[in-house]
């Protein structure tokens, strides 16, 4: 990217659990006109509605890669995950863009695009222990070695979601007009 570019590139991190896609999704009704919202792509099968993601095997993922399909990509937890290219003519074109990537990709992307605004939504770990189990989607094994996952990170805003969604979709609502 050039300094050309108008929009932010919002960087929405934080264990899992910690409701970033919930508050992702609320915000979306909110900002729509200035912010995009971007689908990941994700090689995991869709296992409930409230997961709004683009499903790809290994391989479609690897062929999407390497056509430049994908503007951030990353691997977490066994899976691969890649934010679409079309962002870079939203940023352009002025839009700011949000997007939930993992925490390891932060730097990466600091080097690629400018502006860069880090968002760490994070809860205490009895919160997020519990989502993380009522989801469903982890076996304890997995759920144990999400929770003791640390990575540092330096944010612009940190939120931490331990209340009612309305407390922490404000937060967040300011930080992604800051």
């Amino acid at each position: 990217m050039t300094k050309t570019q108008t929009g932010t590139l919002y960087l929405v991190v934080g264990p899992s659990g910690a409701g970033k896609d919930t508050l992702i999704t609320a915000a979306r009704d909110h900002l729509s006109q200035t912010h995009v919202f971007p689908k990941r792509t994700i090689t995991r099968p869709v296992q409930s509605p409230e997961e709004d993601h683009i499903v790809a095997t290994v391989d479609s993922f690897n062929t999407q890669m390497r056509a430049d399909h994908f503007a951030l990509t990353w691997s977490a937890h066994g899976l691969y995950y890649g934010i679409p290219n079309s962002i870079l003519d939203d940023i352009k074109r002025g839009k700011h863009v949000v997007a939930n990537v993992s925490r390891e990709l932060i730097e990466q992307a600091k080097r690629t695009f400018h502006p860069v605004q880090v968002i760490l939504v994070t809860a205490p770990i009895q919160i997020l222990a519990t989502r993380l189990k009522s989801r469903g989607r982890e076996a304890p094994s997995d759920i144990t070695g999400r929770l003791t996952r640390q990575t540092e990170v330096t944010a612009n805003t940190t939120i931490v979601n331990d209340g009612s969604i309305e407390t922490a979709l404000n937060e967040f609502i300011i930080a992604l007009q800051s």
